[in-house]
């Protein structure tokens, strides 16, 4: 098929989004017979009116030229994307404050052992993400890169439950989700349960969170995020204690 007609095609594909031809022309300062010209595939914008469409409609140059099937299978995929991240971040706004969270699991098989995460958690108004650092030991010596973990994602909130859900940024890619609700004590400590990998595949685990108040640097925070001993003296008394119940 022509070029021209690719973009006569894809445009009218486009236009159908707006209002009308005329109010889609007025947002975009074009002329309505020149707009119409594109349409009817009779003429070619120049780069810069091509750059001026395509940051309008907000889709790539190509994307104006290509086949009008391809070009719309990725309109849908983009528009799918599009609507999967609105309804994920989209209201209430999770209930929980920026800051460092020391996060804990439960170690299958070994429940002398939890493994201690550092979530940072950032809000950007009703927008929550986060980053979350795992290592296997205190030390790269001691085996601290053999299964790192550097996840970041989104925090929402859906039923009073407040989910982390996210990718690790690692070669490994996998996927993770921890669900948590604030316990029903005096103590701000959230409890619940995640999804992530262990050396011997996805496994449910335990999970508890807990703010650090003391302000500590970041890179005191990674250096803690190692497997601790139940009993080790620097894990929190109501994290243990509450490990020992779950």
């Amino acid at each position: 098929m022509p070029i021209r007609e690719n973009l006569a095609a894809n445009l009218r594909r486009l236009v159908q989004r707006h209002a009308s031809v005329s109010a889609a022309c007025r947002e975009l300062g074009i002329n309505r017979t020149q707009f119409e010209r594109y349409l009817q595939g009779q003429a070619i914008p120049n780069k810069a009116t091509a750059r001026l469409i395509c940051g309008f409609f907000k889709i790539d140059e190509n994307d104006l030229y290509r086949e009008p099937a391809a070009a719309a299978a990725s309109d849908s995929h983009a528009s799918l994307r599009q609507r999967l991240y609105e309804t994920m971040v989209h209201p209430p706004s999770p209930a929980i404050a920026g800051g460092t969270y020391f996060t804990y699991f439960s170690v299958p098989g070994r429940p002398d052992l939890l493994m201690r995460s550092i979530t940072f958690v950032q809000r950007e108004t009703e927008l929550v993400t986060f980053r979350r650092v795992t290592r296997w030991a205190p030390g790269d010596s001691q085996g601290g890169a053999r299964a790192p973990g550097n996840h970041y994602g989104v925090v929402i909130s859906r039923l009073n439950w407040i989910y982390f859900s996210g990718i690790n940024s690692r070669p490994t890619g996998e996927p993770s989700i921890i669900a948590v609700q604030w316990a029903p004590i005096s103590e701000p400590v959230m409890v619940g349960r995640a999804i992530v990998l262990t050396e011997s595949g996805p496994a449910f685990l335990s999970a508890i969170m807990r703010r650090d108040v003391t302000r500590i640097s970041l890179k005191q925070a990674i250096r803690m995020a190692h497997i601790v001993r139940l009993d080790d003296p620097g894990v929190d008394h109501l994290v243990a204690s509450l490990a020992r119940e779950a």
